[in-house]
């Protein structure tokens, strides 16, 4: 495969993975959280390499998935004693980005590790970074990995997907019925975490975020059924990674960047074009409903 062909297949594969998961967000009002976590896996990762002092290896993985965890935790915690969520979110995410940041400026010196990176990934070094596999070959590692967690993410939404449904739309409903509500939603924080981590390196946290959040929103907006949703999400993180790798290209600009801001060019084309709720629509019932009232 080509140079581009991994690039692609990497940040399709984030898009895949992303989009499934970032409709359960969405349900669940918990679009924050994929800010949150995409940013607290700094700690971990950071933690992990002062112990290590080994910048690769499932050490790194643990980490920060194990951050990924504490800031559920957290939020959580403080949610239950009277702070809304929304605040527990922000103080919590902020605080442990920070203490992430001032760790990487004071305990690891001239180690890859740095903010911008964090931010933006390296998506471009993907395809030098490789494994070797049997009966496959060469590729790269972070493909590897991502086809991994897209795995794991579609067997877990496949064979809990009524569990998923019914603590998503109404948990107290779910909780009477006798369905473990509080360890789903551990088990759904460790997905995010688990999926996050996947595609920090390769993407940066701002695509993490822009691929977990807004190809669900815009799948949302085109249907209520909650499996086309997923297959619509995951179809639009795919869309606009692609996209956005054409456009980076054709800019010279930041490939990471560019496929974040196709989300965003996804979302708006849903907003205004989606048959039931695009205001375009909206726009179209109300002019009739108007024609109408008259006669």
């Amino acid at each position: 495969m080509s140079y581009a062909g991994w690039i692609l297949l990497t940040a399709s594969l984030v898009g895949l993975s992303c989009g499934i998961i970032g409709v359960l967000l969405i349900l669940r009002r918990m679009a924050m959280m994929a800010d949150a976590i995409s940013h607290t896996v700094l700690l971990g990762i950071v933690v992990a390499y002062l112990v290590t002092r080994e910048l690769s290896g499932v050490h790194m993985l643990i980490g920060a998935i194990a951050a990924g965890l504490l800031t559920s935790v957290l939020v959580q915690w403080f949610h239950a004693r009277g702070v809304q969520q929304e605040a527990s979110i922000g103080v919590v995410f902020t605080t442990l980005f920070a203490i992430g940041v001032v760790l990487i400026a004071t305990k690891v010196g001239n180690a890859h590790l740095d903010v911008k990176h964090t931010l933006m990934g390296e998506i471009t070094f993907i395809p030098w970074e490789r494994i070797e596999l049997p009966f496959i070959g060469s590729i790269p590692e972070a493909v590897f990995i991502l086809s991994i967690v897209l795995i794991v993410v579609l067997v877990a939404v496949l064979a809990f997907y009524k569990e998923w449904k019914i603590t998503s739309f109404d948990p107290a409903l779910a909780a009477s019925l006798g369905l473990p509500v509080v360890l789903m939603h551990y088990v759904f924080m460790s997905l995010v975490s688990v999926t996050t981590v996947a595609a920090f390196d390769a993407v940066g946290a701002i695509m993490v975020v822009a691929m977990l959040i807004t190809p669900a929103a815009a799948a949302y907006l085109w249907t209520d059924r909650l499996l086309a949703m997923f297959a619509l999400s995951g179809g639009f993180g795919v869309l606009s990674a692609v996209s956005g790798y054409y456009v980076a290209a054709w800019l010279d600009t930041s490939i990471s960047g560019s496929m974040a801001f196709a989300t965003g060019i996804v979302f708006m084309v849903s907003f205004i074009a989606s048959p039931r709720h695009g205001l375009a629509s909206r726009w179209f019932r109300h002019r009739a409903a108007g024609g109408a009232a008259p006669g």
